[in-house]
């Protein structure tokens, strides 16, 4: 039985496979695990994992993408936790949430795969693994694209007069906000992050206004400009997409794409159903 995991730091969606087929799914609290220690992580595994697991489940194989796997040593700090709570596995593959969107979009094809949510990122993907990777720095030096920047680029001009001022007003009722709320928010307080991409759903219902949509369109296109620019073949084949950010505003960014001279390839929400299909196939 083979044992799937997409992490994220909010949520982590589990698949149970056995002989290629879903056995069920279940959800567990998420992690960052590069904010966590070993003991931490096994903690809230034992705690929320080890009870959603039955006596006859016998996993031999765990496949875990998560948020802050970005080491060795922080992998290894999943994988031993992971082997504590399954004694059972014989492999355990710790790899980054990208990797996850690059098999769940491309399977055991090469190609250039995106994370396009609260954050962004995106790669060059040989089939099996990531061969290239432009840094996406976060939403203060990068992160084009993403729901942070997007609100921060938003926010900006809200703060600045930039946009009409019924829209200004039309934003800051709907969201109970003042100048001082958002800078409180932004720069005193944890997950500014989150925050900022909280606008995004205000952008979409919005996005026939045209000084939002001229800021989204322009967002996206500097994702392109400054990260699949530079992939191999970046003209000439299709760029992958995954998150809620890409999937809602999926027409924006085509629009962004053609103008740069590229094309926009498939767009998901979440990566499980593709990475089922990849290690039904392993």
């Amino acid at each position: 039985m083979k044992l799937i995991a997409d992490c994220g730091s909010t949520k982590i969606h589990w698949c149970l496979l056995a002989r290629d087929k879903v056995v069920r799914e279940f959800f567990t609290t998420g992690i960052n695990a590069v904010m966590l220690t070993g003991d931490e992580i096994y903690a809230r595994l034992a705690d929320e994992l080890a009870p959603q697991l039955l006596a006859d489940d016998d996993i031999r194989s765990i496949y875990f993408y998560g948020a802050g796997c970005i080491s060795p040593e922080v992998c290894g700090n999943v994988a031993e936790a992971l082997k504590r709570v399954i004694p059972s596995a014989d492999e355990i593959d710790v790899n980054t949430d990208l990797l996850a969107a690059a098999r769940a979009l491309c399977g055991h094809e090469p190609g250039i795969a995106c994370i396009m949510g609260t954050g962004s990122n995106s790669c060059y993907y040989d089939g099996t693994q990531i061969v290239q990777n432009v840094s996406p720095l976060g939403f203060i030096l990068g992160d084009e694209g993403s729901g942070a920047v997007l609100g921060k680029l938003f926010m900006g001009d809200v703060l600045k007069k930039q946009l009409p001022a019924d829209l200004t007003e039309k934003f800051l009722t709907e969201y109970g906000l003042d100048r001082l709320t958002v800078i409180r928010r932004v720069y005193k307080e944890p997950g500014a992050n989150r925050f900022l991409a909280s606008v995004v759903p205000f952008l979409s219902a919005n996005i026939d206004q045209p000084q939002i949509h001229r800021l989204v369109v322009n967002a996206f296109g500097e994702f392109f400009k400054r990260n699949i620019a530079q992939y191999p073949d970046w003209q000439s084949r299709p760029v992958h997409f995954i998150g809620s950010v890409a999937y809602y505003f999926r027409s924006v960014l085509e629009q962004a794409a053609t103008r740069v001279g590229c094309t926009v390839g498939t767009v998901i929400q979440s990566p499980m159903p593709g990475l089922i299909e990849y290690h039904k196939a392993n």
